[in-house]
């Protein structure tokens, strides 16, 4: 039968809409799901130099190779209290954070006073970043109760560290007024105690630590201990710290083993990852912790048990289920 011109365009859009059909029934092929079906996570570590960013590295390379259709991404931040600022603007859905600065963010304290932010989320606590309390053997310094009258180094003002030295030594009756309080970063603490410009220092991160080791290649160190009841009384009045043992021969020259608190690293979403997906991070990050080992050393020390210790702030529902199977 000949076509008249009316049939001849039927014809041809009724090809195009079988063309099309086909397209879509197979995803544009190879079974792949659909592209509104991606599920893309933008993952806040730290600097390159640092723990976080190889840990977050190796994080992305998990989800995506765990979670059908997910796209995740680690980019290189300023860390833990920059990060926290991301999550709550939106421009990452998931962070790693030290576990202290979440509780201020959560709680409107320390730098997050009157900026408090109740949407954070965790999906687990990673590993310990320890609160190592650092003097020269000779200064005399054995004890928290010592540093009355001495030059103390805490950090960074309004960093982290500051917060941690400040608590640790109140949890001993010391306060500020009690002692020279210096404000150095880590890098500056350990120059001025080489140099006899301070007594002692605070310096809160993963050991061994390569300030506190240029320390001990050249004077000889001590380890000044936070003791068992103060370390309980620490921890009742901020949930965020554990316990810690440093172990004898961490640094050169000093053999004993030294009684300390931690921090933890944790990964941190808000309240707009559902908790669906939110299970379905902790399960494959929990279930493929080689990865993680071989990123870095602190791999070693992330595990399933320890994931909810010191966890600071209201679980994403999805990873608390799976955590407590």
């Amino acid at each position: 039968m000949k076509k008249t011109g009316f049939g001849k365009i039927a014809w041809v859009c009724a090809l195009l809409m079988i063309a099309t059909m086909a397209l879509v029934g197979c995803g544009g092929g190879g079974g792949e799901k659909k592209s509104d079906s991606k599920k893309f996570i933008n993952i806040a570590t730290g600097g390159t130099a640092g723990t976080y960013y190889p840990i977050g590295g190796a994080m992305a390379e998990i989800l995506n190779k765990a979670i059908p259709g997910m796209n995740a991404s680690a980019q290189s931040t300023g860390a833990s209290v920059a990060n926290i600022n991301m999550l709550k603007d939106g421009s990452v859905d998931l962070a790693i954070v030290q576990n202290d600065i979440t509780y201020y963010a959560s709680n409107g304290a320390e730098m997050f006073k009157d900026k408090k932010i109740d949407n954070l989320r965790g999906i687990a606590t990673l590993y310990p970043e320890t609160c190592q309390i650092v003097t020269l053997e000779d200064s005399g310094i054995k004890t928290i109760a010592d540093f009355r009258g001495r030059r103390v180094a805490v950090g960074a003002a309004g960093s982290g560290t500051e917060a941690n030295a400040r608590q640790i030594m109140e949890a001993y009756g010391v306060t500020y007024d009690d002692v020279t309080v210096q404000f150095l970063s880590f890098g500056e603490a350990a120059s001025a105690l080489k140099d006899g410009n301070v007594d002692v220092a605070f310096v809160t991160a993963g050991y061994p630590t390569a300030a506190i080791q240029d320390i001990a290649s050249q004077r000889k160190v001590r380890l000044i201990p936070v003791e068992a009841d103060k370390a309980d009384a620490l921890i009742a009045k901020y949930p965020f710290y554990t316990k810690t043992k440093i172990p004898a021969g961490t640094y050169a020259g000093f053999n004993e083993d030294a009684a300390a608190v931690s921090i933890m690293a944790m990964l941190v979403a808000t309240d707009k990852l559902d908790d669906a997906l939110g299970g379905e991070i902790a399960k494959a990050l929990f279930t493929n912790l080689d990865r993680l080992q071989a990123a870095h050393s602190v791999g070693k020390m992330i595990t399933k048990e320890s994931a909810m210790n010191g966890m600071s702030i209201k679980m994403n529902g999805g990873a608390e289920k799976f955590f407590k199977k």
